[in-house]
C-alpha cells in the first residue's frame, strides 16, 4: 500500500494559542491540497518549544521574568477537551487528513504541563495523547513526567503510526516497546533536526524497520514578539534559534526525502508500506530477532490520576440504608 505523508516544517506562533490553532489548520488544509493523508508537526509546536528553559536566568529561584514567561506558556497551552482541540479535530475531518501534533498540554485543573503528541485520525477522533516520559535537563522546569498509557502504535490513514519525542529516542526499552507495537510509520518529533537527531532517527528506522518522519521547526530570534526578544533569558541568544532539518527516512535507514534546513516547507513524500515487511526478512528486533525466553519487557499503561474526588465515596456511604 502506498501512503502520501507530510511534515509541516514551519514557524510556530510563539506563546499564542489561537494563532497556533489557526496555523495548524492552515497547514492541514495545505497538506490536503497536495494529497497528504498523514501530516505531522514538530515537538511542542503548540504554542512553541520553550527554548528558554536551558538558558539565562530561567532556572534561578523566584525569578520574576521566569515566572511571567512560564505563566504565558501555561495560559497558551492546549487543554485536550477544549474548543481549540475541537477546531483541530474539525480541520482533520474536513480535510480527510490524519495528524500528529506536538503540543504543550495542560490538564483542565492546575498549571502543570506535559510535552505531548496528539494523535487525531482522518475522521477527527483523538485516538491518543502521548506524553513525553522524561523531560530533558532544563525541560524539567517546564514539563511534568509523562506515562506509558499511549506508548503504542495506532491505526491512522490505514497505517500503524506511533511516535516518540526528542530524547526518548535514546531510551532503548521505550524504543523496543514501540517496535513491538508493529509500527509502520514512526513520528520522530524534535525541536530541530540537528546531526545527532538525524542519527537517532535513521537508527530508529533501521532498528524498527519502519518509516520515520523527522519533524522539526524553523525559528529566528527576530520571529519572537519584541518583549520576548528583550527578555533576560533570550537577549543573548543567536539569531537562528531552530534551523529545521525535517526529513523522511526509509526502513533501511536511508533518506526518502533529504533534510530541509533553514526555511519553512511542507515536506511531502510517497512511501510504500510493504517495505517495512521486506526489511524484516533480515532483522525484526521484536520478532524473530528477539529472545523472549531470556528477556521480559512489561509496560504499565495506567495514566496516574492527578486528582481524586473523595466526595463521591462519602456521598455513597451516606446514601446507604440504615440497618
Amino acid at each position: 500500500m502506498k501512503l502520501v505523508v507530510g511534515i509541516a516544517q514551519a514557524r510556530p506562533a510563539i506563546l499564542e494559542l489561537e494563532r497556533s490553532i489557526e496555523k495548524t489548520c492552515f497547514w492541514i488544509g495545505e497538506a490536503a491540497k497536495r494529497g497528504v493523508k498523514l501530516l505531522v508537526f514538530p515537538e511542542a509546536w503548540i504554542p512553541c518549544y520553550p527554548f528558554w528553559c536551558d538558558g539565562g536566568t530561567f532556572g534561578r529561584w523566584d525569578n520574576g521574568e521566569a515566572k511571567r514567561l512560564h505563566a504565558r506558556l501555561v495560559d497558551n497551552s492546549l487543554v485536550l477537551r477544549s474548543a481549540q482541540t475541537e477546531r483541530l479535530r474539525d480541520a482533520a475531518r474536513q480535510a480527510g487528513v490524519a495528524v500528529v501534533i506536538g503540543a504543550n498540554e495542560r490538564e483542565p485543573r492546575g498549571g502543570s504541563l506535559y510535552n505531548s503528541l496528539i494523535f487525531i485520525d482522518e475522521a477527527g477522533r483523538v485516538v491518543a495523547t502521548r506524553r513525553k516520559l522524561v523531560p530533558t535537563h532544563g525541560e524539567r522546569l517546564i514539563w511534568s513526567a509523562g506515562d506509558a498509557a499511549d506508548l503504542d502504535a495506532f491505526v491512522m490513514a490505514e497505517a500503524r503510526v506511533g511516535g516518540l519525542i526528542c530524547w526518548e529516542h535514546w531510551m532503548p526499552v521505550v524504543r523496543h516497546v514501540l517496535h513491538a507495537s508493529g509500527e509502520e510509520v514512526h513520528v520522530a518529533a524534535w525541536p530541530h533536526g540537528g546531526e545527532h537527531h538525524q542519527l537517532a532517527s535513521r537508527h530508529y528506522a533501521f532498528e524498527g524497520r519502519c518509516f520515520v518522519l523527522v519533524a522539526a521547526m524553523v525559528l529566528k530570534k527576530s520571529d519572537l514578539p519584541p518583549d520576548l526578544q528583550r527578555d533576560g533569558n533570550l537577549k543573548d541568544a543567536p539569531e537562528e534559534l531552530l534551523a529545521g532539518g525535517s526529513a523522511i527516512v526509509g526502513p533501511d535507514g536511508a533518506y526518502v526525502v533529504e533534510p530541509v534546513v533553514g526555511r519553512e516547507e511542507l515536506l511531502v513524500g510517497e512511501i510504500e508500506l510493504s517495505r517495512t515487511r521486506e526489511e524484516k526478512l533480515t532483522l525484526d528486533v521484536a520478532g524473530h530477532y528477539s529472545r523472549p525466553e531470556l528477556f521480559d519487557v512489561r509496560v504499565r499503561r495506567e495514566r496516574p490520576a492527578q486528582f481524586r474526588d473523595e466526595d463521591t465515596h462519602r456521598h455513597r456511604n451516606r446514601a446507604r440504608p440504615r440497618t
